[in-house]
Formats: C-alpha cells, sequence, structure tokens
C-alpha cells in the first residue's frame, strides 16, 4: 500500500488516524492486463486507488474509443457521474498492464467525507488538482500545435511512451497514429520504443 499513501500524504497531511480509517474500508483487487472494470452506462460504486500498474480511461465517440486519461501508480480512478452524482458513468476504464488497487466503495467514501475533516480536505485537494490538469490539457488542446503537445506530454510523463500502445497516446493528444509515428520519428525519440 505504500505507493497509496505516499500518494495521499502528497496532496494533503492526512493524520495516521485518518489514513487508518481509510485503508480500513479498502479491498484490495488484482487485475489481469485488458481486465475492463468500469463501463460506460453501466453504475460503478467504486473508488479505485492504483498501487501498482497502469490504467486508461476514455469514452466511445461515433463508435471510435477516444483516451481521456492514463492513470498510474498512486492516482486515483472512478466514474465521474457515479462519484458526483451517483448515476452510471459514461467512461470506460481499463487496466493496460496488470494492476494491482485498492477500492474503496463510493457510500463509504463519502461517510468518510462527513466525518473526517482530513479525508474530506485531501479529497477537495486531489480534485482541485485534477481540475486544474484538465483545464490545462483542454486549453493545451485549444492553442497548442499537435507537436507542441506531444512535446509536453513527452517532457511531463515520458515513461507513458514506453507503457502505452501508440493508437491510444495518439488519440490522447488528438492526432492519428501516423501523425504521432512521424512526430517521434522527426524528434528523434524512437530510442523509447513505443508498443504498437
Amino acid at each position: 500500500m505504500e505507493n497509496t499513501i505516499k500518494s495521499i500524504q502528497r496532496f494533503y497531511p492526512v493524520s495516521v488516524q485518518s489514513l487508518s480509517e481509510l485503508t480500513a474500508k479498502f479491498e484490495k483487487i488484482d487485475f489481469p492486463a485488458k481486465a475492463l472494470f468500469i463501463a460506460g452506462g453501466k453504475m460503478n460504486n467504486y473508488v479505485y486507488f492504483i498501487e501498482k500498474g497502469l490504467c486508461r480511461s476514455y469514452c466511445i465517440i461515433d463508435g471510435e474509443e477516444i483516451t481521456t486519461w492514463f492513470s498510474r501508480e498512486g492516482d486515483i480512478t472512478f466514474a465521474l457521474l457515479a462519484l458526483y452524482r451517483n448515476q452510471p458513468g459514461f467512461e470506460y476504464v481499463e487496466t493496460l498492464e496488470a494492476t494491482i488497487m485498492y477500492a474503496i466503495k463510493i457510500d463509504d467514501l463519502n461517510k468518510l467525507y462527513s466525518s473526517n475533516i482530513d479525508i474530506a480536505n485531501w479529497s477537495r485537494v486531489v480534485h482541485q488538482e485534477c481540475v486544474l490538469s484538465l483545464q490545462t490539457r483542454r486549453i493545451e488542446r485549444l492553442q497548442k500545435s499537435a507537436k507542441e503537445r506531444y512535446e509536453i506530454l513527452l517532457k511531463e510523463q515520458p515513461d507513458l511512451f514506453a507503457r502505452v500502445k501508440l493508437c491510444y497516446l495518439a488519440s490522447f493528444l488528438g492526432m492519428t497514429p501516423q501523425h504521432l509515428s512521424k512526430m517521434r520519428s522527426e524528434s528523434g525519440c524512437d530510442d523509447i520504443q513505443p508498443i504498437f
């Protein structure tokens, strides 16, 4: 549980007692690679803390999978509408690698928010950071060229290029796999072998 605890405390100084209350509600789950554990249109009542591994969130638009996010060690993932509105979500989340997670029921987490100020404050800070990341990415999609978006991702999350299929990275960046492959060749980044 080391990565999960470090990540929680990175965002907010949660006390040992509060961490104990939170982790007492955890259920450990081992997923194989390519496991779909959140499906659009279906209710999912859990928030998942990723201890080890990598996940991809995506939406299906006109029959095509559009990658919206990658979550890895220390991150959390969940269906947005399920957590915020108690409704089936629109996104799909699958593991890209064998992944170890700790799941907590949304109802249990909401009870902790009501009774534990540490957990409530931690959650507020985590969600603020997520909103800022999403807004930054949205503005980059509007203002930056495809090449600039690629360079930002390469600088900020270089490990993704060795862990994620090229087609998923291209979708996340808003370009075709061919365009991304060409940019990688031109920038001399073919030394990081992507998964195809």
